[in-house]
């Protein structure tokens, strides 16, 4: 009856299944429309603005969800792990540490202690006393019906009858254990002639059995009695509810039936219109998706075409590409699992095959004739090796570039010395096999030549390398400021767009979300605007995807543009450049900095290797002293063309190298110190020979002294001429002024000339020079010294005596010398540093010895004469004949020193000579008037003395160039007060 009851009320009909399909189809309507899973979600292509954002199943394999949680609820509550089992049923349920929460207190509710009940504990402690004393005084009542009670108590006597183990719940016949506890076999075995009193058992078993049946039966009809009107009760109110389920079903049934109308006509149509609209957009993304695959499946042949005509660039690029697809948009393709680590792999070869690329170039760059116009070989090739070294961040590729250098370097002198040796008969390269021992062979022209087609060459060589660095240089830079420009195009772009793009965005997923048709919520032209916004910030930004993958569907166009061998020079401008220039070359900018400025230094390696292998080569030709016997005029030549080499070489390398420049200095340290040596022994030769006599002054001397004078210290060059017309003059004419001299001045004056052209002609030996040119000077002033006025010329040359005569010549030539020190001291302050000028001092104190020692000379002129005034007049008596024979004497060996000094020393200095020496006279004189008492008082005597000294006031004026000498005679007779 329940069963038919429970039954369904609509029967199952055609009609029903119509009923079920609209009740499905209006469970549709509600639920949010969903499509599969796409397998790549990212798509370049299609419809940008999708209707929901489906999981990926490549993309999201990977990470957790709840289906990947392992461990039941239960096992999580018995955690074996806990020491003590909790009975509490919260813990029990929902773990241990529900209970170990610390509660948040509420910041509404206050805070409850116990001071809140006191009131009432007080007030119900009163009431509870009452209640107690009534329960003791009114007992409850029995409200169970005693027959009942009793009833029951029976029942329960009975049912105690009945063996515990036919009410167990687990009671089961077929368990061996209690089906021989119910049913033991002693009962039922036969055998043994006790047949009766089994058969008795078992008959008495089988009424024990009925027994307990019913007692049950008898116990089961009184509980339904007890509970019959419930029962009738439930019965009668069951056709009620059947009559209330039947209305119901058939209101659910109209009401199914209008809501399947309203689906039919509403929301099918507009729902299969996004269901159709995700599958093509499914469809297209899937072809799209196929049609990329296609593409990179031929990754690897146009990778290997690329490399076939060198275009690294294009085939690194491809790669990269590729690399970014399979991480992006082919992510776990399995047919693509191993194609990323084999284009790893490529990439690591197109590194070595790049390094080995450029040590080619570089091999073929430097190792060309040097004689070729062009500078830069294959400029293009050039650019696109370091635009590739630099996508691969090898930046020490310069190095390679420096080895060769340093190699080709040796290679240029060993063959300029080859082509030089074998155009030289005299050399037999059979017999000399070294190339060193075959330079040494050569003589200072040939070696020189050698020496200039080096030093050509390697001008060459650095102009073609500065040539290839500065192309380097200029990618690197040009790759920094595309780098700075994009950064700054990227901070401005992402500022401006950040805003309208989120909104756009925001949108149109809110709206595909919510299953609304988005045409509804735009005007055509605004989904247009915003498309077409979006693809473009797409295709700007550089982390996003291809809009297209027809960029790289087409491999053969990726490779006729990058390896087109009909490329101009256009593209090596910086426009050109500028657009090989990929968003992939991730290089910081200290990076970039640090790869110029060590590709500067290179050039200047460059030129400091150069100047290194000069000096080696100029060391091996040294080692026999050859570079010591050179002569002024050939290491002024090879001075100079070094200093020719240095300057071009800071010309184009802007830097100086000091090897080569040391190097020079420290040979023309030895040159000078040759040259030097040789002058000063010269000079020593010539002092030591000399008669200390007046010489002839040949015309070429004159020439140079009046070269001096012109201004300019230089070697003048010898004059042709007849001989009449150039014949030696008596004296050296220096502005104006005649000097006599002799040879070794005349000598000393040349070679002086000598020191100041060297240092015009090598400037960095200008000090060294200064040095010894002094050292030379105060040589001949000691030399000379000792020679006259120590009267060493009287054993070294065999003089008899040192004359007045040959000490004039003396004290003459000294002021000559001093006369050009001034201007020799300009001539090396113009070519001195400024930090250098404490060493002029050295003309101050050569020009005060000189003084000092013209000076002595003086003194010992006056000397000679004043001996001889005090040997004469210590005889000198008053008394007739008048001039007395004293002072014919005296005026005797005066006209001997004017004759003798006059034509050597100039007018002015002759008369302060005389000044001196009558100055000697009349001391001597007064001191011998005074010893004979002659007084200045008209007497005889005084007559006589005064007709001595008019005599030789008359003689001594009468020489010629003393007539205007103030000889004051009158002091010889004032006394000494």
């Amino acid at each position: 009856m329940a069963s038919s009851h429970r039954s369904s009320p609509v029967p199952p009909s055609k009609s029903s299944d119509a009923f079920i399909k609209r009740e499905v189809d209006s469970a549709k309507r509600f639920r949010p429309v969903q499509s599969l899973p796409d397998v790549c979600p990212k798509e370049p292509t299609g419809d940008p603005n999708s209707l929901c954002d489906s999981p990926s199943l490549v993309a999201d394999q990977h990470r957790w969800t709840i289906y990947h949680s392992k461990v039941n609820l239960p096992a999580a509550l018995n955690d074996p792990r806990l020491t003590k089992r909790e009975s509490d049923f919260f813990t029990k349920t929902w773990g241990q540490d529900f209970v170990d929460i610390e509660v948040v207190p509420s910041l509404y509710l206050p805070q409850i202690s116990k001071e809140f009940f006191v009131t009432y504990q007080q007030e119900i402690v009163q009431r509870e006393k009452i209640h107690e004393r009534c329960k003791t005084i009114c007992p409850p009542k029995d409200t169970f019906d005693r027959t009942l009670l009793h009833t029951h108590d029976k029942s329960r006597t009975d049912l105690e009858q009945v063996p515990k183990i036919f009410l167990k719940p687990d009671f089961a016949l077929e368990d061996p254990l209690t089906f021989n506890a119910v049913l033991p076999w002693s009962h039922f075995n036969t055998t043994g002639g006790k047949g009766n009193r089994d058969a008795a058992s078992s008959k008495l078993l089988q009424e024990k059995l009925s027994h307990y049946l019913d007692i049950v039966e008898v116990n089961i009809a009184h509980q339904i009695s007890l509970r019959s009107e419930a029962f009738f009760h439930a019965m009668t109110s069951q056709h009620e509810l059947q009559d209330y389920l039947r209305k119901t079903s058939q209101a659910v049934k109209m009401l199914r039936d209008k809501i399947g109308q309203i689906d039919k006509v509403m929301c099918e149509g507009s729902l299969k219109v996004l269901r159709l609209s995700l599958t093509r957009n499914n469809c297209i993304k899937a072809y799209n998706k196929l049609k990329l695959m296609a593409t990179v499946h031929q990754t690897q042949p146009t990778v290997q075409l690329l490399l076939s005509t060198s275009e690294f660039v294009g085939a690194l690029d491809l790669i990269a590409t590729t690399q970014e697809v399979l991480q992006q948009e082919l992510q776990g393709i399995h047919s693509f699992r191993h194609l990323g680590s084999q284009l790893c792999e490529l990439e690591k070869l197109i590194d070595k095959m790049m390094i080995a690329e450029f040590s080619t170039y570089a091999h073929s760059d430097l190792n060309r004739p040097l004689e070729e116009e062009c500078q830069i070989l294959e400029e293009e090739r050039l650019v696109s090796l370091v635009f590739g070294l630099l996508k691969q961040r090898k930046l020490n590729f310069f190095e390679i570039y420096g080895d060769e250098i340093i190699v080709t370097a040796k290679n240029i002198i060993k063959q300029c010395v080859v082509n030089t040796v074998s155009q030289i008969e005299e050399i037999d390269t059979d017999v000399v096999v070294k190339l060193a021992d075959q330079m040494r062979m050569m003589n200072f022209p040939q070696w020189f030549d050698l020496l200039k087609d080096i030093f050509s060459n390697f001008i060459l060589f650095l102009k073609r390398i500065k040539a290839t660095l500065n192309v380097i240089r200029r990618v690197v830079l040009l790759v920094l400021d595309k780098n700075q420009r994009s950064k700054e195009l990227g901070d401005t772009s992402a500022q401006k767009n950040s805003a309208k793009d989120s909104t756009i965005d925001a949108e149109l997923v809110y709206l595909a979300h919510e299953g609304m048709f988005i045409s509804d919520a735009f005007s055509e032209g605004d989904l247009l605007s915003a498309a077409a916004y979006s693809a473009s910030q797409r295709n700007l930004s550089p982390d996003s995807e291809p809009s297209s993958s027809d960029s790289v569907s087409e491999p053969e166009c990726t490779t006729d543009s990058s390896s087109s061998k009909e490329q101009t020079s256009s593209s090596i401008t910086p426009g050109g450049i500028d657009i090989m220039i990929g968003e992939d070359i991730k290089l910081s900018e200290l990076e970039l900095g640090r790869l110029a400025n060590n590709i500067q230094d290179l050039l200047y390696s460059a030129s400091d290797i150069c100047h290194d292998r000069s000096v080696k080569f100029l060391m091996a030709r040294a080692k026999d002293g050859f570079l010591e016997k050179l002569n002024s005029t050939e290491f002024v030549a090879l001075s100079r063309l070094m200093e020719t080499f240095l300057l071009d070489t800071e010309q184009i390398c802007g830097r100086k190298s000091m090897s080569l420049r040391g190097a020079l200095q420290s040979q023309a340290n030895r040159f000078v110190n040759r040259f030097h040596e040789e002058r000063k022994t010269k000079l020593s030769l010539l002092l030591d020979n000399e008669r200390w006599k007046q010489a002839d002054v040949p015309a070429e001397f004159q020439d140079l002294v009046d070269s001096i004078s012109d201004g300019r210290i230089a070697l003048p060059e010898k004059k042709t001429g007849a001989p009449e017309e150039r014949k030696p003059t008596d004296f050296l004419v220096v502005d104006g002024q005649k000097y006599a001299v002799v040879g070794t001045v005349l000598l000393l004056i040349r070679i002086i000339l000598e020191y100041c052209q060297c240092v015009d002609s090598i400037p960095s030996i200008a000090t060294d020079m200064l040095t010894r040119l002094s050292d030379l000077l105060k040589y001949f002033n000691s030399r000379s010294c000792q020679l006259v006025l120590g009267a060493g010329a009287l054993q070294v040359v065999g003089l008899k005596t040192i004359t007045t005569k040959n000490l004039a010549l003396s004290s003459r030539c000294l002021q000559l010398i001093v006369h050009y020190i001034p201007v020799i001291r300009a001539h090396f302050e113009a070519r001195l540093q400024p930090k250098q000028f404490s060493m002029l001092r050295h003309f101050d104190h050569i020009t005060k010895d000189y003084h000092d020692h013209i000076a002595e000379i003086s003194a010992k002129l006056v000397a000679i004469m004043d001996s001889l005034f005090d040997k004469l007049l210590s005889k000198y008596e008053v008394k007739a004949p008048v001039p007395s024979t004293c002072f014919r004497n005296i005026c005797k060996q005066m006209a001997k020193m004017h004759e003798a000094i006059y034509d050597l020393l100039p007018e002015e200095q002759t008369q302060m000579l005389f000044l001196r020496i009558n100055a000697s006279y009349k001391l001597h004189l007064k001191r011998q008037l005074a010893h004979l008492n002659v007084v200045n008082d008209g007497g005889p005597q005084n007559g006589l003395v005064t007709a001595d000294v008019a005599f030789y006031t008359g003689n001594l004026q009468a020489l010629k160039g003393l007539q205007t000498l103030d000889l004051n005679m009158a002091e010889i007779w004032e006394q000494k007060r």
